[in-house]
């Protein structure tokens, strides 16, 4: 069995609300077991003997949508990519200390060149960001809420999904799970 988390997207957020007995229930029925939420924002671990991958993200999101009534675009990653995600330091010491907001956006493939020209052309004054593997680092020097920036652009601009997380969430969730 191998130990996985689910990023979830438009869970709690944009008038869809899942309760996380529900969002548990919805995998169980899957066949997962040792299903656990972490935080209302549809982070969800689990056990499973899948391979992670496209097919297991489909299957999820496939679920997902047939019993919530709404596309749930779904990023799965074994517990070493969540530990190499919650380890990894972008940007200087002294930027991340100054951010008003670290971030990390969790995506199905690693951007093309062009989405990762387009994400570069976003960066401002306010916000910077560094792509590897399959996340996106937005290191936001201000508030979120005075940045252009949010998921939405990503995806219009970048053209690929993905959903964003607090690195201090992605810290957290990698301790107690995957620690």
């Amino acid at each position: 069995m191998a130990r996985l988390a689910a990023f979830l997207r438009a869970i709690n957020v944009g008038g869809h609300t899942v309760t996380m007995d529900d969002l548990r229930t919805l995998f169980r029925a899957q066949g997962f077991g040792s299903v656990e939420t972490f935080i209302a924002s549809g982070n969800v671990v689990f056990d499973t003997r899948a391979a992670a991958g496209r097919a297991l993200e489909r299957r999820i999101a496939d679920r997902l949508a047939a019993s919530l009534g709404y596309e749930v675009a779904t990023f799965v990653r074994t517990g070493d990519e969540v530990r190499a995600v919650a380890g990894h330091e972008p940007f200087t010491a002294e930027e991340r200390a100054r951010a008003g907001a670290l971030v990390v956006g969790f995506l199905a493939e690693p951007l093309a060149p062009a989405g990762r020209k387009a994400l570069m052309d976003l960066r401002t004054d306010i916000d910077d960001f560094e792509v590897r593997g399959r996340e996106v680092f937005w290191l936001c020097r201000r508030k979120q809420n005075e940045s252009t920036f949010s998921n939405a652009v990503f995806e219009r601009v970048v053209k690929a999904r993905a959903t964003f997380r607090s690195t201090t969430t992605v810290v957290r969730l990698a301790a107690k799970y995957f620690g």
